[in-house]
């Protein structure tokens, strides 16, 4: 038993991933913003500028969605409410399955830690958590609404790492963004660019972490 603890303790015993275009579509990224202002005929000019002036901290868990709408849609009389709004943001979120269940067999059958590090709004990732029970995939979130930090922030992967008790080299980060993948394997973590299922599960075999 102690020459197998001693041997995981050696490799990576987590997985730290993002949740937009990993696991689920992107919750409320530029495309799904341009096609929200086509979709209530807005001013994608002015909706896109101020969204530009508070996103920050809208992902940080500093002002509410209610608070951001006021400001990026609702600073004018509209011809729809706020609910319909919402609940076209929140329909946009689509799942990848594959990914879904890559990343359970991982946990399942090499007991490996799960860990979301994602650029999430407080509302949306409560919805995206909870509509596809992300909870029961990942162990902890460490969601830039909760912790109030942001990929590319460095501090937000060394919070996930003293999180997780985990060292660097014991960790691989799978994110579709390659700047966020670059300053995670700058600090020593394996790194994947996600681009789709195969090659992911490709390069996750190459690191050793092979599932059926």
């Amino acid at each position: 038993m102690k020459n197998i603890q001693m041997k995981r303790l050696d490799g990576i015993t987590c997985v730290f991933l993002d949740v937009g275009e990993v696991l689920l579509s992107d919750g409320w990224d530029h495309l799904t913003r341009r096609r929200a202002a086509k979709y209530f005929k807005l001013d994608w000019d002015e909706m896109e500028a101020r969204h530009t002036l508070v996103f920050e901290v809208f992902e940080q868990g500093k002002i509410s969605l209610d608070e951001y709408l006021t400001l990026v849609v609702f600073y004018k009389k509209q011809s729809f409410s706020r609910n319909q709004f919402r609940n076209y943001v929140f329909a946009q979120s689509k799942p990848y399955p594959e990914m879904i269940e890559l990343i359970a067999r991982l946990k399942i059958q090499l007991e490996l830690k799960i860990v979301i590090v994602s650029n999430e709004v407080r509302e949306l990732n409560a919805y995206r958590i909870n509509k596809f029970k992300l909870n029961r995939l990942a162990d902890c979130f460490i969601s830039s609404c909760f912790v109030g930090m942001r990929k590319p922030d460095t501090d937000i992967f060394r919070l996930a790492l003293d999180i997780a008790q985990v060292r660097p080299e014991q960790a691989v980060f799978i994110d579709n963004t390659g700047l966020f993948v670059q300053i995670a394997t700058g600090m020593g973590i394996h790194g994947i660019v996600h681009t789709d299922y195969k090659s992911t599960h490709i390069q996750l075999s190459q690191l050793g972490l092979n599932v059926e």
